[in-house]
Formats: structure tokens, sequence, C-alpha cells
């Protein structure tokens, strides 16, 4: 009895062995989905109300480095705004290098392009070179709209680059396309471009898609004009979209805005940043997800009066490592009011005043809308409203001829 009920378990053991080597198999056969990191507008060498971020984007991009260490992803997709100037400083320049290295080391492609804080000439120096390394950077716009060709178990994945343009750079390669808005240009230029809708397609691009959100840190064409409508990217399996702060889709759930790594300015205290997860499977089958970004200093508001503020119980639970921005109550200034705060929050970026006074230019500056209205139209309202007078026929084509010429960046 003994000696067969040994067998017996033996038998048993044998057959589990053998059922999790063939599930072991089974699991190692499965199609692995592209798996991508977006992220934008790094605006690496920001200063926020003078106080430099070098140090929190430091750390926040090594916290990014330890999520790809985790995630493991096959591309990192970065859609412009690396730089917050044209001329980066040298601070900056480092830690890109850093984190490019970094992101090479790791095997991981990289794919990114310039946004309208960038040079994309500057931003792209050296790319033939370090394209090698798997680091590929759009140039400038020459008339065409570089691809990249990528592959795992479901095929290739073409991966477009679309660096930030403006109508007027389209019209210098298409100069017999009528170009009338900056959906016109990204339609142009989209369109000259072979997208095969069999294949799945990715592109980084870095524009403003009617009906996103806006924070008070991002750049703000009045009455909406740099506005690209959805339907230019319909051809795009996953649009990584670059320019605006708040993490969002737009128009569809495919077409997203990551977000910045870092909050920018006090419109953003609220948002949670975080780095996007793309998982690209069979055509069509896309899925996303977000993994938060704990900065080394957050922002904070704070309102009260002064003395409220500087009360031990109202600061003695706080992290006074933290940037502040404080609005006092009072409806009296407090004489240097901002350096005796800077004892208690070293790092108070901005100090502001909600009294009767402040509310008073508040209602006066406010009372237009001014995204409501186009260039147009606003100058219209200031001009009757000065002049008592509407402009003339010949004043509005003028006035209409000069904006244009303006938002198209001619000098």
């Amino acid at each position: 009895m003994r000696q067969g009920h040994g067998n017996s378990q033996y038998r048993y053991l044998v057959k589990e062995v053998e059922l999790f080597g063939l599930w072991r198999i089974f699991e190692d056969q499965q199609e692995v989905p592209m798996k991508f990191l977006h992220l934008s507008d790094l605006h690496l060498g920001k200063s926020v109300h003078e106080f430099s971020l070098i140090e929190d984007q430091e750390y926040i991009l090594k916290k990014i480095i330890e999520v790809v260490e985790a995630e493991a992803p096959q591309c990192m997709l970065i859609a412009g705004d690396v730089f917050d100037r044209t001329i980066a400083s040298t601070e900056a320049l480092h830690l890109l290098d850093d984190f490019l290295v970094a992101l090479a080391k790791r095997d991981v492609q990289v794919f990114m392009i310039s946004g309208n804080h960038d040079s994309a000439d500057r931003l792209a120096f050296g790319a033939r070179l370090i394209a090698e390394s798997g680091i590929h950077i759009a140039r400038g716009f020459d008339g065409e709209v570089v691809k990249h060709t990528v592959s795992d178990e479901h095929g290739e994945v073409d991966i477009y680059l679309l660096p930030f343009l403006k109508p007027a750079h389209v019209k210098r390669f298409f100069p017999e396309a009528e170009i009338g808005s900056w959906t016109d240009a990204l339609n142009t230029v989209i369109k000259a471009s072979p997208v095969d809708s069999e294949r799945r397609n990715v592109i980084v691009a870095h524009q403003f898609v009617t009906g996103a959100f806006r924070c008070e840190s991002e750049d703000i064409s009045v009455g909406g004009a740099d506005n690209v409508d959805a339907s230019v990217f319909e051809g795009f399996d996953y649009v990584a979209l670059g320019h605006l702060h708040g993490a969002q889709s737009v128009g569809r759930e495919t077409a997203r805005y990551c977000g910045t790594p870092l909050k920018y300015s006090f419109s953003e205290a609220n948002q949670e940043k975080s780095v996007s997860v793309v998982e690209l499977a069979e055509k069509g089958n896309v899925t996303i997800r977000e993994i938060p970004l704990v900065p080394k200093r957050d922002m904070r508001e704070m309102k009260g009066t002064y003395l409220e503020v500087t009360a031990k119980d109202f600061y003695k639970d706080l992290n006074l490592d933290d940037y502040y921005r404080i609005t006092l109550t009072d409806e009296e200034d407090q004489p240097d009011a901002l350096g005796k705060l800077r004892i208690l929050y070293p790092y108070l970026m901005r100090l502001d005043y909600d009294n009767k006074r402040t509310r008073a230019e508040s209602d006066f500056s406010t009372s237009v809308d001014v995204t409501r209205f186009t260039p147009l139209q606003l100058f219209e309202l200031l001009y009757k409203e000065q002049n008592n007078n509407e402009l003339s026929d010949v004043q509005r084509a003028y006035l209409n001829e000069v904006i244009e010429r303006v938002w198209e960046g001619v000098q």
C-alpha cells in the first residue's frame, strides 16, 4: 500500500512538473506588446519666480529612469519643449546628456522632437551620430515628416516625428497649398506623408489640439489662433502630444498629452504629475496607464492673514521645504512681508494679496475674456472704446494682414 501510494504521489508530481513546463513554454510564446513611455515638456533649465528648478529636474529625471527600469519599455517618446529656452543653459544641457546616456545604457530607443521653446536645429546637433545609440532626434522641418520603424512580435510600428510647426513653416515647402489656418498646415504636411493605414502608426507632435485644457504656464494664443483639429491625426493608432502641461486625452483616448513631469506654475498645484505608459498590441489594440511622479518639492497654495500664516499651529504640520504661494487677506500691506515670510517658508515663490483693493483691480483687468475673441476682434473692441467709432474696412483689412504676418512669424 505504501509503495502504491508513493508511486501515485510520484506520478502526480511528474504530471505537475510537465504541466508547469508546458505553461512556461506557453507563457514564453505569448506576444508581448510594444511598450512606450511618453514624456513631454521637460523645460530643462526653467526658473519659476526666480527659483531655478535644475535640482528638481535632476531629481525627477532619476525617478523616470527608475520607471524605465521597472517597466522595461522598448521606446521613449519625448514630445517637445525639451528645454525652456532656445539657447539652453549649460546645466540644462548636462541634464539632457545624462538622461539620454542613462536611456541608451538600458537599451531604450528614444524618439524626440522640438517644441516651441526649443531651437530645432540646436536640439538635433549631432543627431546622425548619436542615432547609432538609439537616440533619434528630429531636425527642423524640411518639408517631410521623419519616419522610423521598430518591430515586435506583432510586426512593425512606424513612428513619425513632427516637430512644432507654424503655418509659415509649411508654406515655405508647399507654396501651392491653400493654408489659412494651423489645421490646414498640419493637414497639408500629414497628407504628404505616406502613412499606411494597415500598419500600426504612432506620431509624436507638439501642437495645441482644439478642446484641450490649458494652464497659465503655457504659451496662450489670443483667440485660439494656434488651434489644430484632432481630425488631422486620424490615421495614427497613438498620438503622443506635447505642449500642454496637464495630462489629458483630446478627441479620443489614444490622442494624448502626457503633461509635464513637474509643476511649473501654481495653476498646476492640484495636478498629479505622471509618466504615460503606452502598450501597442495588434492593430487597434492600445492600452494607456499613468505612473505617478513624486517631486522633490511640491507646489502648495495657502491663504490667510499675516498673523494666521505665521502662527505655529498653522505651519507646524506643513513641509516647509515645498514651494509656496501665499495669499494674504490683510486689508493693509504688511511691511517687508516677503522677506519675513521667507524666514519660515524658505521656498516661498509668490506673495499675493486678496483684499478690497486687489479685487477691484482684478474686476477691471478681467472685464474682457481675451480667450473668447480673435486678435482682430479684440483690437476692434479697444479701438471702439478709445475712439467711440468703428474700424473702417480699409483699417480692418490692413490690420488683419498685419496680424496674419505676426502669427506666421514674418518680420
